[in-house]
């Protein structure tokens, strides 16, 4: 496999714009192990075939600079013998480009739909394989295959098996066993990921590959290394598993943080550290899932919600306070920080994967009232609808498309109360105040006299 993703990097140089293109295999842009994994086997998969037009190529999703932070899947890539130096990062290929000039074929794994910043390579895309809420139209030209397992990389599996077996050996068997395991907790049903075609595929890799690293073992290490967050930044905790979502004014990250929620609060000067992220990236809110482990066996799931905004922060909280699809359960606890609110998670399987369509939902209501009043100040934070879940679920990226007649987002430092990293408009006093106005006065009288 190895050799197969070297020769990517030597078409991806030698890509030209009389080239046929690339056919490019992409997962989220959380870039988890199993994004990482689904479009490295599926590429993989894709280049023994015949029928290709254009050579497969897998990229990740995240700039090269982002990777060390998977320590999870750095630590599957050194098992299994594979080189980080010959993978391809959404940095070092210009699919719009690409696009532009017809070169670029498109296949999504572990997820459906493109993000606001991608949707002119929508007609790019020819195939998706994920196992999330699908939120994309149907189409003949797009063959979808979506369905709720506990991890991609089982439906990966599957159409191998199905399609190609000899495309299985020891290294692509170890990519895909892990992935699985790990996204599935081991399999263990009252963490509420396994399904039966996750069990099905990972005894089937089991009994083709009996060398595979025992079960439980390759588990705890996947999870110590996905646990190791020593000697991380605040911002790198937040950046390691991140989703971003938008509607209207506000833009958001959603991060998994693996340690409790009681430690991650605990960290040195953590309030100045989650404002000058949200500057340094650009976002208004940030919404922290914590997760850790009782005795390495019971997940505890633990809540933040942190904004320098008391309207976007207090807006964020009811509304997954109130979610009914699923309830989160969630009880306050307290927190050092008052642009912090803090809950503990009493649905301990309501992974991010289900906090997502609730916080598209809000964004999505919360972007039509802003529509409907043209004023921020008008939205009613108590009011039960935000949580109406019975609507067709969107994709967050997708509710940040800009109406034409939508209020212009506020700037970033205005939103601010508090942040240190905002001074606030410059004082002027009222004698300055007249002194500019008469200056003006003064200057549209002398035109007048000119003409």
């Amino acid at each position: 496999m190895e050799a197969y993703l070297r020769s990517c990097r030597d078409v991806l140089k030698a890509c030209s714009k009389n080239s046929p293109g690339l056919h490019v295999v992409m997962g989220n842009e959380a870039c988890d192990m199993d994004s990482m994994v689904s479009a490295l086997t599926f590429a993989y998969f894709l280049s023994k075939s015949l029928d290709c037009k254009r050579m497969p190529v897998p990229v990740l999703n995240i700039p090269r600079a982002e990777f060390p932070l998977h320590s999870d899947s750095t630590f599957l890539l050194r098992e299994t013998g594979l080189s980080q130096d010959c993978l391809l990062f959404r940095d070092e290929v210009d699919l719009h480009g690409l696009h532009k000039n017809k070169q670029l074929t498109l296949t999504l794994v572990d997820h459906n739909v493109l993000p606001s910043a991608d949707s002119e390579l929508e007609d790019a895309v020819v195939e998706v394989i994920d196992h999330h809420l699908l939120q994309r139209p149907t189409s003949p030209s797009c063959p979808i295959t979506v369905e709720p397992v506990g991890s991609c990389a089982t439906l990966v599996t599957e159409r191998i098996a199905q399609k190609a077996p000899e495309v299985l050996d020891q290294q692509v068997a170890q990519l895909l066993y892990g992935t699985i395991i790990l996204d599935c907790v081991n399999m263990a049903p009252e963490a509420g990921k396994v399904t039966p075609k996750d069990s099905q595929y990972a005894v089937f890799l089991e009994k083709r590959f009996p060398k595979l690293p025992k079960r439980g073992a390759l588990f705890q290490s996947l999870q110590n290394a996905k646990f190791d967050v020593s000697g991380l930044s605040t911002e790198q905790m937040l950046l390691k598993d991140m989703k971003a979502a938008s509607g209207g004014d506000l833009k958001l990250a959603v991060s998994v943080i693996y340690m409790t929620l009681e430690a991650f609060l605990q960290r040195r000067g953590l309030q100045q550290d989650l404002c000058e992220f949200c500057h340094n990236h650009n976002y208004n809110l940030v919404v922290a899932m914590t997760i850790s482990f009782i005795d390495n066996k019971q997940p505890l799931r633990q809540l933040a919600v942190y904004s320098s905004s008391t309207v976007y922060r207090e807006e964020m909280s009811k509304a997954l306070e109130k979610a009914k699809n699923p309830s989160l359960d969630l009880k306050p606890m307290s927190s050092p920080y008052p642009d912090v609110k803090a809950f503990i998670q009493g649905n301990t399987l309501a992974s991010r994967k289900k906090v997502m369509p609730i916080i598209a939902d809000f964004l999505k209501e919360r972007e039509r009232k802003v529509y409907q009043s043209g004023n921020i100040e008008d939205l009613d934070l108590d009011d039960d609808s935000n949580q109406d879940q019975s609507d067709s679920q969107q994709c967050p990226e997708d509710a940040g498309i800009e109406d034409d007649g939508q209020v212009p987002p506020t700037p970033m430092n205005s939103l601010v109360e508090g942040c240190p990293l905002d001074n606030g408009l410059p004082k002027i006093s009222p004698e300055v105040l007249v002194e500019k106005v008469t200056k003006m006065a003064s200057m549209e009288d002398t035109s007048s006299e000119g003409q």
